[in-house]
């Protein structure tokens, strides 16, 4: 039996992973799908104080309280900043990062500074309008699938600006993990992680997989994703 811990995106809640969980959970492995500070169902807890370290933290207490040990943490896109995070505090009870279509930070990177000046310029106009608050992206503009698409939508709920303009204290690749797995969402709607998956691809400490589909591979593709977990449950 393996442990996974799913760590979802930004402006979402554990609620995208379900489909993937049931799956990982029919097979026999033990799963967790934690929902970050001031979003999903502790959206009530919303405050433009939460940075990354509150959701590095949030994390990091799943495996003390949760008593989790060799476990595959796994981080769709903003996730990987807060994956990168917690695998430098806890990396000895982790036994692979896994990044699904997620920012892999290098030491001291920020989401801004991964996505640049144009999209921090436009993050920061929006957070000035609202609060320190960044509205939801609308998934259409991740290619979500149009099935799911509305859904997500209704469920998805501001982000704090200060969670992506924190940077990690140190980034992916020196993460004290013995495994490294990316995988990339070739038709994801923009080239968000295109510099990512360059970067990665042929790097002999990662592995390195695509898939054909939207931002959202635990809701367009679920099986496909399915079994790469479990093929890492394996490894």
């Amino acid at each position: 039996m393996a442990k996974f811990v799913l760590v979802h995106g930004a402006f979402q809640g554990g609620w995208v992973y379900a489909r993937i969980a049931r799956i990982l959970r029919e097979a026999g492995h033990e799963v967790y799908t934690p929902t970050l500070t001031g979003l999903g169902e502790r959206s009530h807890l919303a405050d433009s104080a939460i940075n990354l370290n509150t959701h590095i933290r949030d994390i990091a207490n799943v495996f003390k309280y949760e008593d989790i040990n060799d476990a595959i943490l796994c981080g769709h896109s903003y996730g990987g900043m807060v994956i990168t995070g917690v695998a430098h505090e806890i990396g000895e009870r982790i036994r692979t990062l896994f990044y699904i279509d997620a920012y892999a930070p290098a030491d001291g990177q920020s989401l801004v500074d991964i996505t640049g000046a144009e999209t921090a310029l436009a993050f920061l106009d929006q957070a000035n309008g609202h609060n320190g608050m960044i509205p939801p992206i609308p998934a259409a503009i991740f290619n979500v699938n149009e099935a799911d698409a509305a859904w997500v939508d209704a469920l998805s709920v501001p982000q704090p600006l200060a969670t992506f303009v924190q940077g990690v204290q140190a980034g992916a690749d020196s993460a004290p993990v013995a495994n490294r797995t990316y995988v990339f969402a070739t038709a994801n709607g923009g080239d968000w992680f295109v510099s990512t998956h360059a970067r990665l691809k042929d790097h002999p400490r990662w592995k390195v997989h695509t898939v054909p589909c939207g931002h959202s591979i635990m809701l367009d593709c679920p099986a496909e994703l399915a079994a790469l977990l479990l093929a890492e449950a394996t490894r």
